[in-house]
């Protein structure tokens, strides 16, 4: 399915992001969440003119921001030619029509924005299956009242039903049955790299897991000392890369995964099984970080709580904090006596905290400036190498 919403053959489009500041959401946690939005606005091609927060208890039912808010909103994307309205979360289908006739630009919500990305990014026909199949899922609730009709959608197969059957009906029946050809075909596409999983054999196996444009492929191309397709935007990975490493005669399968977001759409988890299988049935997690981002905490949090909801969480794990000669923090001056926050740490702080952490190995690295990379691989190999010994007792040659 073709996106709408963007044409690269136009001028840039522009759009105001807008969030909310809710009882559960601290207004310095909101701007970070918006900074982010940014990013993925800027990701998919659209320049953000301008950014609107509202404290609320909770959305509001029919238009998630207030009316005076709303009434904002619309004056300023009249009169400042803005194409589109982003909201940092996702919009009920009732929300997003009424959003769309009071703006009347076109509304897209986070959900539908990540799912653009993708749209944009898939390379091969597994994740282009993915992605369509994740896109019509989010649409299928949101048909009432879309001027598109999905019947071109069809290829010019017939229809079923009586001449008078409503449009909304006969939307519905063709998406429903594009989401049943799109899970036969992934069905068809997990079986063929199931089999492929099975083939490799019975080499230990590690996957380098993180949030998104943590540096995961600069760390595959490291180890691996491959090629793989890196750049600094969100998801630059959609297809899961497997590669033959071999470090000091021990070798291993190291796979490069799709990055994980905030809110990752439930559409996508979904719909990327066969991709996250590859975290699934690995030996070994590298879970990679960027120390650099004054939020790397709350993305940690957001990779350890999707592994859990894989049923990964307990997996043997390797924590490496990745770009740290990117790493700034705020010192606190002798006289404060506000709270140490995480801005105030040093890098030398921080390793004693993670140190401690007796659970996982963590390692600091620079994967860009290879500071630290020899550590890394020493722990890698250590850690492969206990693995391969209890997998292989009798099979000493390779130490």
């Amino acid at each position: 399915m073709k996106s709408e919403l963007h044409d690269t053959s136009k001028k840039i489009p522009f759009s105001v992001l807008v969030g909310l500041i809710t009882k559960f959401q601290e207004e310095e946690q909101a701007k970070e969440y918006l900074e982010e939005l940014e990013f993925l606005a800027e990701t998919y091609g659209v320049k953000t003119k301008k950014t609107f927060t509202q404290r609320l208890e909770k959305p509001d039912k029919a238009t998630f921001i207030g009316k005076g808010k709303l009434a904002e909103v619309k004056t300023f994307v009249n009169e400042n030619n803005i194409d589109v309205v982003i909201f940092d979360d996702e919009l009920s289908p009732s929300q997003q029509r009424n959003l769309e006739k009071e703006i009347g630009k076109k509304i897209l919500d986070r959900t539908l924005l990540i799912l653009e990305i993708f749209s944009q990014r898939a390379q091969t026909a597994h994740a282009k299956t993915q992605v369509q199949l994740a896109r019509y899922q989010y649409l299928l609730p949101r048909l009432k009242g879309m001027w598109t009709h999905l019947e071109r959608q069809r290829g010019g197969t017939g229809t079923r039903g009586g001449a008078g059957e409503k449009e909304i009906e006969t939307d519905r029946r063709i998406t429903n049955d594009k989401i049943a050809q799109l899970k036969d075909r992934l069905k068809d596409i997990d079986k063929q790299m199931a089999t492929q999983r099975k083939n490799r054999g019975d080499m230990i196996r590690v996957a380098l897991v993180g949030y998104t444009n943590v540096g995961k492929s600069t760390i595959m191309n490291l180890i691996s000392k491959s090629e793989v397709f890196a750049e600094n935007k969100l998801f630059a990975t959609l297809d899961t890369t497997v590669r033959k490493v071999t470090i000091d005669n021990l070798y291993f399968l190291l796979s490069d995964t799709v990055g994980f977001i905030r809110k990752l759409p439930t559409q996508l988890v979904e719909s990327f099984k066969s991709t996250l299988d590859e975290v699934r049935e690995a030996d070994l997690l590298i879970h990679v970080v960027d120390i650099s981002h004054p939020n790397f905490m709350d993305q940690l949090n957001v990779v350890k709580e999707t592994l859990i909801e894989i049923k990964v969480g307990d997996k043997p794990t390797i924590l490496v904090f990745n770009k740290i000669d990117a790493y700034t923090y705020d010192p606190k001056e002798e006289d404060d006596l506000t709270p140490v926050t995480k801005r105030n740490l040093s890098l030398a702080d921080i390793k004693k905290t993670w140190m401690k952490n007796l659970n996982n190995p963590s390692i600091f690295i620079s994967a860009q400036n290879k500071e630290n990379v020899g550590e890394f691989k020493k722990t890698l190999y250590e850690m492969v190498k206990e693995m391969h010994v209890k997998r292989y007792p009798y099979n000493k040659m390779l130490y």
